[in-house]
This record gives C-alpha cells, sequence and structure tokens, in this order.
C-alpha cells in the first residue's frame, strides 16, 4: 500500500510539474495580413491624343485604358486592369443649371458620409484654364475612395469617383487608394477645356 501511495504521489508530482510549465507561454493572436500589392510604375499621355473630339482633356495613366461609355456623350470610364479599378467619369452641359449640378455631385460625395471617417475636400483653381474644381478624399472603408468636379461655371461640368472592384478595407487597399489618387491629382492639376 505504501508503495502505490509514493508511486501516486511520484506521478502526481511529475504531472503538476508537467502542468505547470507547459502553460508558461501565453500565445497572442495574430494581425491578418494581406496580399503585396505590386504597383505599376506610372506615366502619362494626352488624353487629346487619344479621343480629339472631347471637349475636354487631361494627363492619362498609361496603366489605364479608358472605355467610352454609350449612356451619354463623353462620358468615359478609366479603367486599371492590373489593379482592378475604375475611375467613372461623367460630363454635362451647363445650361444655367450650374447649382443643380453641383448639388448632385455634392449628394453623391455624401452618401458615403455614414461610413466615412472623414470627407477633407480640396480646392482648385486654375482661372487661366477657366478650371474650378473640388477634390474629397473619403477616408474610411468607402465604396468610392476619391471623387472630384471640375467646372468652367458656364458651359462644362465634369464630375469623377474612384472604386475598386472589390469589398471596401481601407486598410488592405491603401497602396492601390494612393496610387489612384496621385492619378486623380494629376488629372485634376492638368485638366483643360477644348472649347
Amino acid at each position: 500500500m505504501r508503495k502505490n501511495y509514493f508511486l501516486g504521489l511520484l506521478f502526481g508530482g511529475i504531472f503538476c510539474v508537467f502542468f505547470l510549465t507547459s502553460c508558461s507561454k501565453v500565445s497572442t493572436p495574430k494581425p491578418y495580413g494581406y496580399y503585396r500589392i505590386t504597383l505599376p510604375d506610372t506615366s502619362y499621355v494626352d488624353f487629346e491624343t487619344l479621343y480629339p473630339d472631347y471637349p475636354y482633356t487631361f494627363d492619362l495613366s498609361q496603366n489605364a485604358v479608358v472605355q467610352p461609355r454609350n449612356d451619354e456623350p463623353y462620358w468615359i470610364n478609366v479603367y486599371y486592369p492590373a489593379l482592378d479599378a475604375t475611375i467613372h467619369c461623367s460630363y454635362k452641359s451647363v445650361h444655367r443649371n450650374l447649382r443643380e449640378l453641383s448639388d448632385d455631385a455634392l449628394e453623391f460625395v455624401y452618401r458615403n458620409a455614414s461610413f466615412a471617417n472623414a470627407i477633407p475636400e480640396r480646392e482648385y483653381a486654375h482661372p487661366e484654364a477657366d478650371v474650378y474644381g473640388v477634390l474629397f478624399d473619403l477616408e474610411g472603408n468607402t465604396a468610392s475612395s476619391c471623387q472630384f468636379f471640375i467646372t468652367d461655371s458656364i458651359r462644362h461640368f465634369f464630375r469623377a469617383s474612384v472604386y475598386c472592384n472589390c469589398p471596401p478595407n481601407a486598410d488592405s487597399l491603401a497602396p492601390v487608394y494612393n496610387y489612384l489618387r496621385t492619378d486623380v491629382i494629376r488629372m485634376v492639376e492638368s485638366f483643360e477645356w477644348k472649347y
């Protein structure tokens, strides 16, 4: 009986030592990993060389493909195949309805307000080219990361919004959003009316 007692005590002690030392490392959850996105180098071409009959021109990334839309004249999609992202561009002639067009563009931007952390605005004015506009950066998990509109206040109104063809996740798409934002800023700063 005494032998069984010592054996039980020995195995119990070994079990306690093993149990206490095996649980000394605390595991921590790992953050989600994201795919590495390789961004292409950028060079630009004048939009007018591709579409001379359009009433506007701007610097277009050579990584993008212009897709004219049939629903309205001078509407285009600027598609980035490597990123599966699109800049949807619309054009309207102004006929004493500038206020209506501007309000419509602002309403479109602020539809995403409930999903955005912030919507900083940046105004553009190039009086020598009659180009005036506002760029909106939509921060957070919004469907569109960047939108803008440009007008000459008399005859032309151009609006664009950036979309990626995937669920919005600002963390994983940050490199793509920054890349597209650079192209959008170049588009705005080089924008000109042709007539």
